[in-house]
């Protein structure tokens, strides 16, 4: 049976029983008082510019060309895979994803079925006048690209995940689970 610690105060040669005070390396004015309760701190305001709508819209743009990156990857994966225009440089698909990209062959092969799974999420989701979120990187896929689902499958699951997220993005274990 483990004792309970002790609750003494340990004494560590060196130290002082007195509290020091805490440094910060905001400036201080204290005013000519020696309390540090009332010591006065400056801090630095910092003014917030608000973005034009043009720049909104090109922030928004620019945000989904982000989140949907390992779509275009995972396409372009297929498209080398599938016309085999690694042909004349390599002798496989694995060797030149490993040299090109230092992709593992399972991580290009993940890439590749997560575009598949999210292609299925597009034609299989239904689109009753409500906009349900789709996913922004191939993790979330994951789980349904190793599952092997059919594709009717896939979005029930993706749609159920979405609404345990609170109708938000998933993550992948929510997707998994």
């Amino acid at each position: 049976m483990n004792k309970p610690s002790s609750r003494r105060k340990k004494v560590i040669p060196g130290a002082s029983e007195e509290p020091k005070p805490a440094t910060d390396s905001a400036p201080e004015n204290t005013s000519g008082q020696d309390n540090p309760a009332s010591a006065t701190i400056t801090v630095m305001a910092v003014e917030v510019i608000e973005l034009t709508e043009e720049e909104q819209s090109l922030r928004l743009h620019l945000e989904h060309r982000v989140e949907r990156a390992f779509l275009s990857a995972g396409q372009a994966l297929m498209e080398l895979r599938d016309r085999r225009l690694y042909r004349s440089t390599h002798r496989t698909f694995e060797e030149y994803c490993r040299d090109r990209f230092n992709y593992s062959r399972d991580a290009a092969y993940l890439k590749i079925s997560a575009t598949v799974v999210y292609e299925n999420l597009q034609k299989f989701l239904p689109t009753n006048g409500r906009q349900i979120p789709m996913p922004t990187n191939e993790r979330q896929l994951r789980f349904l690209a190793k599952a092997e689902l059919e594709p009717a499958v896939q979005a029930d699951v993706w749609q159920q995940a979405v609404e345990q997220a609170g109708n938000k993005i998933p993550s992948g274990r929510i997707v998994k689970d």
